[in-house]
């Protein structure tokens, strides 16, 4: 958009996107929550030995972070509930990283 379009024309495209992102994406992070919470109940399996195995372990600590991602979102959105601790977006997306990295090691 910088060799095409000016300054102000280009903050005016930006924010005419920008109107359409933050009313699709919220609902869309909460499909994928609620998507994620039912996988997780058809991929969890048995707990064998009286423990949990590495796999089962790290998909907890995904489901974890992911459900706390999720419930902070839907308060915010559909209740207008601000959080209370952890009020920048830093954390949230740092814990978004931690997800797709535990992805990464979970078939080690």
């Amino acid at each position: 958009m910088n060799q095409t379009l000016s300054d102000d024309e280009q903050a005016k495209a930006r924010e005419a996107i920008m109107i359409h992102v933050r009313k699709v994406v919220p609902y869309a992070l909460m499909v994928a929550v609620a998507s994620g919470l039912y996988l997780i109940t058809q991929i969890f399996g048995k707990i064998e030995g009286g423990s949990l195995s590495y796999f089962q372990t790290l998909l907890a600590i995904k489901a974890f972070l992911g459900s706390w991602l999720g419930l902070r979102g839907i308060n915010q959105k559909l209740f207008k509930i601000d959080p209370w601790v952890f009020k920048s977006h830093f954390f949230p997306f740092s814990l978004v990283v931690v997800i797709i990295l535990l992805s990464q090691f979970m078939f080690l």
